[in-house]
């Protein structure tokens, strides 16, 4: 209880001061990060995963409880408070401790993290409705180039985010939102393999799941001037 109250108030202070890197103000909800997380432990044995924006760790601990003992996880959280908090929860928290010496927690955009090497799994908590669509194009490219083939990736957004924030923004913002949305569908359309609606979540969510096709994407050359021309028509 200490721990999840102490989170509630970092990510309180930290949504007020860093609001479109951090975009929740509360960590997510028991069964959100459980589907996020629906993932790890499905696939061979000894597999590589990759959570991006972990934040306080909500979402990590689901990761960490379904762990295989060859398994290993990486953390990439750019906040600097939020990295400190994961790393102190490697030394003190029990089970956290467990995995420590297959954990990593790198404080760096994810767009920088070499694609030396591959994930058999993903998971983001990026708040991608707060970015703009070049970020998003860089992001998603990103997700490609580090995925090994057959790779999930799961991802999360706020249910009617978008719409809501349309009807009470200018005509910049507007199209903005909108060429995110087209950016994430034809992602969807392409790659989806499921989604839930997480009911029990403060504010509810849809958990999107997908099957990333890996090396044989290349370097997300095919699907490049796709989302370059839906990020120019939104910019």
């Amino acid at each position: 209880m200490n721990q999840r109250l102490s989170d509630y108030r970092l990510f309180l202070r930290e949504f007020r001061q860093t609001f479109h890197s951090t975009g929740a103000i509360l960590p997510s909800g028991r069964m959100l990060a459980r589907s996020l997380a629906s993932k790890v432990g499905c696939g061979k044995e000894g597999q590589k995963i990759l959570e991006v924006g972990s934040g306080t760790g909500a979402v990590t601990s689901q990761i960490i409880a379904r762990l295989g003992p060859d398994d290993r996880l990486d953390l990439v959280e750019l906040n600097g408070r939020f990295a400190e908090v994961l790393n102190d929860r490697l030394k003190q928290d029990p089970s956290w401790r467990q995995v420590a010496d297959r954990v990593r927690v790198l404080q760096m955009p994810m767009e920088t993290l070499g694609n030396e090497q591959r994930y058999e799994v993903i998971v983001s908590g990026l708040p991608l409705n707060n970015f703009s669509c070049q970020v998003v194009e860089q992001i998603l490219a990103q997700f490609h180039r580090l995925a090994a083939a057959g790779a999930s990736l799961s991802f999360f957004e706020y249910v009617a985010i978008r719409k809501a924030k349309a009807l009470c923004s200018k005509l910049g913002e507007r199209r903005r939102l909108t060429g995110i949305g087209q950016l994430l569908d034809r992602e969807l359309d392409a790659w989806g393999v499921g989604r839930k609606c997480v009911l029990a979540n403060v504010p509810p969510a849809w958990v999107h799941h997908l099957r990333l096709p890996g090396e044989s994407f290349g370097s997300s050359s095919e699907a490049g001037p796709l989302l370059d021309g839906v990020a120019a028509a939104a910019n």
